[in-house]
């Protein structure tokens, strides 16, 4: 596994662009997803998001659909920005970055462990937004 910080080096040391299908693994700490140049996407369900808290830079797009989860998440990336997926424990992500990875065009970042591993860590989360784009705040 990677941490994510180096993982974000070695893409962007590369000389040549990551191949589409480009999935890391990454155990980050709460700051380096929270200071990474990474468009952060939350996967979890709102009442999810509720229940345990977010990352306060994470956008929130439940992962219920592929097609419409990639429509949704186009107006967001940037070109060339790593996408890093987070859920509860990581088996959502893991599968999320396996379909959507093909239909992008930057690398994908599945955060292993995801939320619960973080509270574990000692993250305290932020509540979620409407700003983020939670539907029920």
């Amino acid at each position: 596994m990677f941490k994510l910080l180096p993982a974000l080096a070695l893409l962007i040391l590369t000389s040549s662009p990551a191949p589409a299908q480009q999935i890391f693994t990454a155990q980050p700490s709460a700051q380096e997803l929270t200071d990474a140049p990474v468009l952060l996407v939350d996967i979890r369900q709102p009442h999810e998001w509720v229940q345990t808290g977010v990352l306060p830079n994470a956008l929130l797009l439940p992962f219920d659909n592929p097609d419409q989860f990639l429509d949704a998440l186009q107006p967001h990336l940037e070109p060339g920005q790593p996408v890093a997926l987070i859920c509860r424990t990581g088996n959502r992500t893991a599968r999320a970055a396996q379909i959507i990875a093909p239909e992008l065009s930057v690398p994908v970042i599945d955060v292993a462990g995801g939320m619960f591993r973080l509270l574990h860590a000692g993250y305290t989360p932020a509540a979620p937004t409407a700003a983020q784009g939670c539907t029920i705040c």
